[in-house]
């Protein structure tokens, strides 16, 4: 590839990273602006909303770490300091460890929701916010430390020259570790991803077979020439086939082109599209929720019709 071609290539992901960024920031600030007022506006707030909420909160704070980070990467001279460097880099690690927790809670969450009246699971269903929310602090003091490499392992590079250092912005780069500690650190990252996107899997799994038992019994109770309009039920199943699909297909894609960045070692095109993969779901999904969750699209035709009144 040419030098003009690189740099119309890099132009291009340049464009299309900072277009996903800007759209993903505004989606989950109306995501999030519209859960936090149902919130307030209600005695007993539902759990769902409150992790919604957070989840929405928590890919909101992604996206603008991301946006900073790839402000250096393309538009920067090289001007952070390491502790700049550390601390957004942590951050952004950080944050998008939990929006892969936040998502798998919420996931298991919605399924204890819907799943079947029986005294124990309405006894559960009580308790399970909390259950969740123990182990969402667990995640959390869990990723911090798993994270916290990057303090020594990050450092700002923009006067120093060296093929060993693992480029990450123009101001920030990524120091060689052992190949012990660099295989430590893959495997537990792998295991950690396996198990969440396994839980995910699996109460996702368990939920449309419920529902898919539900709607079979309901047909054989009913007659079928009651009115064709999705029920709840319905909309949380496509909801949650549309997140969970498009995640799988996320990861897969996203593990594809990390393998392949290895494998070719490309330093710019390849890294470049990893990074659009891994904050596209965080993109995405908060417009599949404002699409889906119809009580959303309620409240702000709300607020717009006050506006438009005033």
């Amino acid at each position: 590839m040419n030098k003009a071609n690189m740099l119309r290539t890099d132009k291009d992901m340049q464009i299309i990273l900072f277009s996903e960024v800007s759209v993903g920031i505004s989606a989950n600030s109306i995501l999030f602006i519209a859960h936090v007022c149902m919130i307030l506006g209600e005695n007993r707030p539902k759990p769902i909303d409150l992790y919604i909420a957070f989840l929405s909160l928590t890919q909101l704070m992604l996206l603008i770490t991301m946006g900073l980070i790839a402000v250096d990467m393309f538009l920067s001279q090289g001007i952070w300091d390491s502790t700049t460097c550390q601390s957004l880099i942590y951050l952004h690690t950080l944050l998008r460890g939990l929006s892969l927790c936040a998502t798998c809670l919420l996931n298991i969450l919605w399924t204890i929701t819907l799943s079947s009246r029986s005294f124990c699971s309405t006894k559960f269903k009580h308790k399970s916010p909390h259950h969740i929310s123990g182990a969402f602090i667990f995640f959390c003091v869990l990723y911090m430390s798993f994270s916290s490499h990057l303090f020594i392992s990050i450092i700002a590079t923009h006067n120093l020259t060296s093929e060993n250092f693992i480029y990450v912005t123009q101001s920030c780069s990524l120091l060689p570790l052992s190949y012990s500690r660099t295989s430590m650190f893959s495997a537990l990252m792998a295991i950690r991803e396996a198990f969440l996107v396994s839980l995910m899997a699996l109460s996702s799994g368990y939920m449309v077979a419920l529902l898919w038992r539900h709607k079979k019994q309901a047909q054989h109770l009913h007659s079928t020439s009651l009115s064709s309009k999705a029920s709840p039920e319905q909309r949380a199943t496509r909801t949650i086939l549309l997140l969970m699909s498009f995640f799988v297909v996320l990861y897969i894609l996203e593990n594809a082109v990390f393998y392949s960045r290895i494998k070719f070692k490309d330093g710019s095109i390849l890294y470049c599209v990893q990074i659009i993969l891994c904050h596209s779901y965080a993109t995405v999904n908060p417009f599949v929720f404002i699409c889906t969750e119809k009580h959303i699209i309620k409240f702000w035709e709300s607020k717009c019709g006050r506006i438009v009144n005033i």
